[in-house]
């Protein structure tokens, strides 16, 4: 067997060799797939903590600092692509290894495979809250599961998660070629507009019939930590636009790569359009109520007629989106271990036995991580404020600054100064607020 360097592989659109995986010959995606499949990379989990964001930032900052994420993540994700073409390389990491040497080049992969594998984890806990059951301050919640059907072997949590890991995982993370999920990507996003749909309907049906009034516009500046706060937005901001991990394999697999920048434009203005119209109607339909997790919610009494048949529409549709956002988030943490397990073997799609092997473990560290952790959304936040600030900000921005190849223009220099300021202040008050929250807590229960 003859191992080459990753820097100098060819992308799969161009290897003939690239196996098949759905009967037919690849022969390259096309611009809506890739649109729906880059989309659905950016909208999981993180939609549904926006609304919160605007409950800490009043409804116009905070609307206006999703606009901002949203053109900053466009930026970084153009300033990927233009080094990354400087660089003649086909990956993030193959970037950053160009740029900072094998060092870096394994950093990032650590940072995205950090950030993934806690997106993935969540995302199945999360499925098993809303179809199973949860638990929350000692208290029993029953999932839609329990709720139509009582409570069965095959109710229980680990029951549907497992159903779930073998019936609908398995077949979409054993896919190949990222382009073979366009279509569960294009449903996906369609049920996060029906979520929308239904939040807005609810809520100007509330607003016309006068039981509930506009939400607050500013934030609430009480004391000098209701301040400090404000920044912990950030890293949920970062988050929910996070997709730099797999804009090289959805552009390696384009017929034409130069729609790219296209695509990437097409996919931010499409979510930023979602996450408006969430944070916007959520916060305005629940008010000073709005959770930390919106869908914890719609978990009661909505104030108008079929609110029981809304909440498991929302519920379950929710669910099946992040069914659906699973294997898109999957692929590329796949590719990225293997990249550090085996940095000078051939591509992992053109090795079976190794695909099946990476592919097994990481599912199988998946499940149990799901089912023995009941609720790391504080270990989520720090992941945020982490990893995925700096494969979204901190990565594009220092490649910017390093320059390597002498293509970096001004304004470059200038938003990636801006990327830095921004993620390390955030990132650090974020964390230590968490810190301080999980102390207090700490305290709380032992008094």
């Amino acid at each position: 067997m003859t191992f080459v360097d990753r820097k100098h592989r060819r992308s799969p659109r161009v290897t003939p060799l690239f196996p098949k995986d759905d009967g037919r010959d690849f022969v390259g995606a096309s611009f809506s797939g890739a649109v729906f499949n880059l989309s659905t990379t950016i909208v999981g989990a993180g939609i549904m903590a926006l609304p919160a964001t605007l409950k800490q930032l009043g409804t116009i900052p905070g609307l206006i600092v999703i606009v901002l994420a949203g053109i900053l993540t466009e930026k970084s994700l153009e300033m990927i692509l233009r080094f990354t073409a400087a660089s003649k390389t086909t990956s993030y990491a193959g970037l950053a290894g160009d740029t900072f040497s094998g060092v870096g080049r394994n950093l990032l992969q650590l940072c995205i495979v950090i950030n993934n594998l806690g997106m993935l984890v969540v995302y199945m806990i999360i499925i098993g809250d809303v179809l199973s059951e949860t638990w929350s301050d000692g208290v029993h919640h029953f999932g839609v599961m329990e709720e139509w059907f009582g409570e069965h072997w095959w109710t229980t949590r680990f029951s549907i998660q497992l159903l779930i890991t073998l019936l609908v995982f398995t077949p979409l993370i054993s896919l190949k070629h990222v382009d073979s999920l366009r279509y569960t990507s294009a449903l996906s996003v369609a049920l996060a507009v029906v979520f929308v749909v239904i939040t807005a309907g609810i809520a100007i049906t509330k607003l016309i019939n006068g039981s509930i009034g506009m939400p607050r516009l500013l934030p609430e500046l009480a004391d000098q930590a209701s301040f400090w706060k404000l920044f912990t937005t950030v890293p949920i901001l970062v988050t929910a636009y996070i997709c730099h991990h797999n804009i090289h394999p959805i552009e390696n697999e384009l017929k034409d790569a130069m729609q790219m920048k296209s695509i990437i434009r097409t996919s931010i203005t499409l979510c930023s359009s979602v996450y408006v119209a969430t944070s916007f109607f959520g916060f305005l339909l629940f008010g000073k109520q709005t959770m930390d997790d919106v869908l914890a919610n719609f978990d009661g009494d909505l104030g108008i007629p079929f609110s029981s048949l809304l909440n498991d529409i929302v519920r379950v549709s929710y669910a099946i989106h992040l069914m659906l956002v699973f294997p898109i988030v999957f692929f590329s943490l796949r590719l990225n271990v293997d990249g550090i397990l085996f940095p000078y073997a051939i591509p992992i799609a053109l090795d079976n036995r190794r695909f099946f092997s990476v592919t097994v473990a990481l599912m199988g560290f998946i499940f149990l991580g799901a089912n023995c952790v009941p609720s790391i959304w504080d270990a989520f936040q720090f992941t945020g404020a982490t990893a995925t600030v700096a494969v979204g900000y901190i990565f594009p921005a220092a490649i910017a600054l390093r320059d390597t190849h002498g293509i970096a223009t001004q304004n470059d220099r200038v938003v990636s100064w801006i990327m830095i300021l921004l993620a390390v202040s955030s990132s650090t008050v974020a964390i230590c607020s968490d810190i301080y929250s999980i102390l207090n807590g700490s305290e709380g229960a032992e008094t």
